[in-house]
């Protein structure tokens, strides 16, 4: 067993108390968004060696999975994330062109696809997938804009998935002036001050505007679907599902990569194109992630292909014996609360108070947590499709 010393990343959408706090360091005022627990070449956690410190993989070789700490306080943007295929033709195509992999216009870091799950720890407000067609014009066809609804007239002569996907496309490429998004922003404000909303779409766009006037995202966020994950809640987001998180806390497994497509509601670089090429109409359903109970104390969650899993303890005095975490093979644990106390098959222990990460290997074998806290353990699935709950919203 391994501490890790973790790096974070500091994109404007982070707030300046929560991870800071949640690390035991003071806050410089500056955001912080994201604590990055994995080795991904961008942001390696790094461990103590016999010749000094050394990045993780050193130790474990190249994980198939990644965990982060993410605390946004407010919108990251509108973005769909790759799937197998295109990830790799797309990485290999930058490779082969000379793109430096920290060049702001880099799309793909990686040659990977990132399915990735959401843990909430305080409630997490995010826009994922695309409404139902009659949902949407429900929602687009009382605003008295050419806009809205040139985007009901074209809706309405092609339905479904794929017409969404075309709205979207022209959209994106055909994007409405500042002006009009502000109009268009205006008559929401104009509805909500009658009582009116439909699932919290003009909500949404009220509270999006402010942090990114004039953005074409600000009109998106209307198509997307509106869920709230209350504390201990996950969803899956498949490569090719549009989303967009708003705001709250939360823990995220995914697969070891790094590669986002943007569309907007940010001021790094946009492939609209790349975004609606990638969005996939088998990945387009929202899906909550009903974990399998392990025991008494232990949430697991194996959503997806069998790509990652992430368990969840939470210990108390009352587990006498300590509680045991399912996996044998490599592990990254961070403490979400309180102070655990970790044992290893051969009765070495760690102890890990809130914000604390460590490394697991197989050599390590069963691990017993004691204490009064939460731990959350990340992990690639020995078995795939062994605990695949899930439970489709729309």
């Amino acid at each position: 067993m391994h501490l890790l010393d973790c790096p974070t990343q500091d994109y404007a959408w982070g707030t300046a108390q929560d991870i800071p706090f949640f690390l035991a360091r003071p806050s410089t005022g500056a955001p912080v968004a994201e604590v990055w627990m994995g080795t991904h070449p961008l942001g390696p956690a790094m461990v103590a060696g016999p010749h000094g410190t050394v990045p993780l993989s050193d130790l474990a070789g190249e994980l198939p999975f990644m965990m982060k700490i993410l605390s946004a306080a407010r919108p990251l943007s509108i973005q769909v994330h790759p799937n197998a295929e295109l990830a790799r033709k797309g990485f290999e195509a930058e490779e082969a062109a000379g793109v430096p992999l920290e060049a702001p216009h880099r799309l793909y870091k990686d040659a990977n696809p990132k399915p990735e799950m959401v843990y909430a720890l305080t409630a997490f407000d995010t826009l994922v997938g695309f409404r139902p067609t009659a949902e949407i014009l429900r929602i687009l066809s009382p605003l008295d804009h050419p806009v809205a609804q040139r985007m009901v007239d074209q809706l309405t002569r092609n339905p479904g998935f794929h017409g969404i996907v075309k709205m979207l496309e022209r959209l994106l490429m055909e994007p409405p002036s500042v002006h009009e998004v502000h109009q268009i922003v205006a008559l929401c404000h104009a509805r909500l001050g009658l009582g009116l909303d439909i699932k919290r779409a003009y909500t949404s766009v009220v509270e999006i505007a402010p942090h990114y006037p004039g953005d074409v995202g600000v009109i998106v966020s209307m198509l997307l679907n509106r869920l709230t994950l209350q504390p201990g809640e996950a969803a899956y987001l498949g490569a090719g599902i549009i989303h967009a998180h708003l705001s709250g806390m939360c823990v995220e497994v995914m697969v070891n990569s790094d590669n986002v497509l943007r569309a907007g509601l940010t001021p790094k670089h946009l492939d609209p194109a790349g975004v609606v090429a990638s969005i996939d109409a088998e990945m387009s359903r929202l899906a909550r992630v009903t974990p399998e109970l392990v025991g008494a104390s232990v949430d697991v969650f194996e959503p997806g292909e069998g790509e990652f899993g992430l368990a969840v303890a939470q210990t108390s005095p009352a587990d006498r014996d300590g509680v045991e975490l399912p996996e044998l093979d490599a592990r990254i644990l961070v403490c979400t609360g309180g102070e655990v106390e970790l044992t290893n098959a051969h009765g070495e222990t760690l102890r890990l108070t809130r914000g604390a990460v460590m490394y697991a290997g197989p050599e390590d074998g069963a691990l017993r947590v004691r204490g009064t806290g939460e731990v959350a353990q990340a992990y690639h699935p020995a078995q795939e499709g062994r605990r695949r709950r899930m439970l489709d919203l729309v």
